[in-house]
């Protein structure tokens, strides 16, 4: 009998399969930082929950005591998997262990875990996963294998000496056989979640992935080597965006956005800020509308239940998604290159090679007329996906004009889904002219890069849009690629909110390439006080063109940026 270690991993597009159709699974953050729940001796500890340890500086046998404690008398995992069943989703990923270094199940290298060091003596990850595998949802696990707070010689334990160990050794003793305790005791394991690859480089990597030979359908995340800024693409098979959405998604490449229910990943009891339901779809059918997966963290309370807010909202994105998963599920990323006012699209290629393309339509205008701009595809025909109502589509000298019927009922997201008769090639749209000459571009129009664990993101909606993450200076970029009229001098100006001292460049790419850059010093009112700011004045050619927004600084000075707006400037005859 050949050795476990020794299995032949499936092709990648073969693991990535059952992944790329669900679109949408469930984060359990859980361990013994869900008993304080943000406090500690009645002060409130600030950063995430699950971090208290650390922002409290607590010593490790201090902390330890927590376990005597844990004793998760609502921890149902059928009824979690049942509830995560009724959302819509399609897996769950729940953390063994944190950063804290308490295990969720039995662990023959490290006592410090839920069966040999709580009275509840329960491994909590063998029955989630068979839990899971009652109800054909796939298992996934987060598993912090270099910050490690607890065990001597883990990452990330900076106050307490009794603590400090070698790193190798820790990697070897308690990392690496708890990796294989999680892929050979519990059965098919899907996911596997890393996460704070302190130290890791690809050798220390290389000891993991031996391991992960156990389970030839893993799917393995980017955070199990340490990120290289200069790298493209990070290790793994997936990108994890976490608490944003890219506003472009991570073209010809697998991602997921992770993301909180509020603004903690463990449970704490303070933090009532819950998202509510209609963000939360929103958030569905933005990423999916992208090619990308949501993974909607649920932080359990300290007995182990699900905050009552959770399940509501989950339960009704389920109700949703019964009505329109097909929406959702197995689609891939919509046509158009700019994000629409109305909402999302997304499409579903057919074997015959016909599209079905879906319209998520959230904003619907008054006249109840949306428009595809761009697309030159006349449907075969169009529908309400819930109702089955028909829906109008005809040509028009910009695309297609979807007209929707009059709206009945109450739905957070309406979908209109239209046949097309091939795969659309959508034209360019690039921002046209507005009443004033000008060139106005949207935060939804950039293109945002920047490295993984800093990336720029795009918050709010529409006419609200703002490029937020800009704190790493020298590290983000905002490109626009938009077309010119007509050539001559034009300026250069953009709506922005400076925290600090900042020299800021706008270069012109491509054959005609220039670049200006201007410093200015903190708004006055702080992060809330916008103002249109001229960064300089270029020499364009007619055509299209592509614009790059950047700092010069290389420390950390927040920055916030709205519109981009390109005035024609008026060049007087030579006399």
């Amino acid at each position: 009998m050949s050795d476990t270690n020794e299995k032949i991993p499936l092709n990648r597009d073969k693991r990535m399969a059952w992944w790329r159709e669900a679109r949408f699974g469930m984060f359990i953050h859980f361990g013994l930082f869900s008993i304080p729940a943000g406090e500690w001796k009645g002060r409130e500890i600030g950063s995430y929950s699950e971090w208290i340890m650390n922002k409290a500086e607590i010593p490790v046998a201090e902390y330890a005591l927590l376990a005597d404690g844990f004793d998760p008398r609502s921890f149902d995992a059928d009824a979690i998997v049942c509830l995560a069943r009724e959302a819509g989703m399609r897996y769950i990923v729940l953390t063994a262990k944190h950063h804290e270094g308490f295990a969720l199940f039995r662990s023959r290298v490290s006592a410090f875990n839920s069966v040999d060091a709580s009275p509840c003596a329960r491994d909590l990850v063998g029955e989630l996963a068979a839990a899971c595998a009652r109800v054909g949802i796939r298992f996934g696990l987060y598993y912090s294998h270099s910050q490690d707070w607890h065990h001597p010689g883990g990452a990330g334990n900076f106050w307490d000496p009794s603590q400090q160990g070698d790193y190798d050794a820790y990697l070897d003793t308690v990392a690496v056989p708890q990796v294989r305790e999680l892929l050979g005791n519990y059965g098919p394991v899907s996911v596997l979640w890393y996460d704070t690859p302190r130290f890791m480089t690809a050798e220390r990597a290389g000891r993991f992935q031996a391991v992960h030979a156990m389970q030839p359908e893993l799917i393995v995340n980017n955070r199990l080597v340490s990120f290289d800024t200069r790298a493209a693409v990070t290790p793994g098979d997936t990108e994890t965006p976490e608490n944003f959405i890219p506003a472009n998604g991570c073209p010809g490449r697998d991602w997921e956005s992770c993301m909180t229910f509020n603004d903690n990943w463990g449970y704490r009891k303070s933090d009532l800020n819950w998202k509510s339901t209609e963000t939360l779809l929103r958030n569905l059918v933005d990423i999916a509308s992208k090619g990308g997966n949501f993974l909607l963290n649920v932080g359990l309370r300290g007995d182990g239940s699900v905050p009552e807010e959770n399940a509501a909202s989950l339960r009704s994105i389920g109700d949703w998604l019964g009505r329109h998963g097909d929406s959702v599920y197995g689609t891939q990323a919509g046509p158009f290159t700019r994000r629409m006012e109305w909402g999302r699209a997304t499409q579903r290629l057919n074997p015959d090679g016909s599209v079905t393309l879906y319209l998520h339509v959230w904003q619907r205008p008054e006249t109840g007329v949306i428009s595809l701009p761009g697309l030159r595809l006349e449907p075969l025909s169009g529908r309400m996906l819930s109702t089955g109502i028909p829906v109008t589509a005809v040509l028009s000298e910009a695309g297609v004009d979807v007209v929707l019927p009059a709206k009945n009922g109450g739905e957070l997201i309406d979908v209109a889904v239209l046949e097309l008769p091939g795969i659309p090639e959508i034209e360019p749209d690039r921002p046209q002219l507005d009443e004033l000459g000008r060139i106005v571009l949207s935060p939804l129009d950039a293109e945002l890069s920047g490295p993984d664990d800093a990336k720029p993101v795009v918050t709010g909606v529409d006419g609200n849009a703002t490029i937020s993450n800009l704190t790493r200076s020298g590290e983000w970029r905002v490109i626009y690629n938009f077309e010119v009229p007509e050539g001559g001098l034009w300026l250069v100006s953009a709506e922005l909110a400076i925290g600090a001292y900042q020299r800021l460049s706008v270069s012109l790419l491509g054959p005609h390439g220039t670049t200006v850059t201007t410093a200015f010093n903190a708004s006055g009112e702080g992060m809330d006080d916008f103002s249109i700011k001229e960064l300089g004045v270029m020499r364009l050619h007619p055509g299209l063109q592509a614009l790059e927004f950047r700092s010069e600084m290389t420390d950390l000075r927040p920055l916030l940026a709205r519109r981009f707006i390109l005035t024609p400037i008026r060049e007087r005859p030579a006399s």
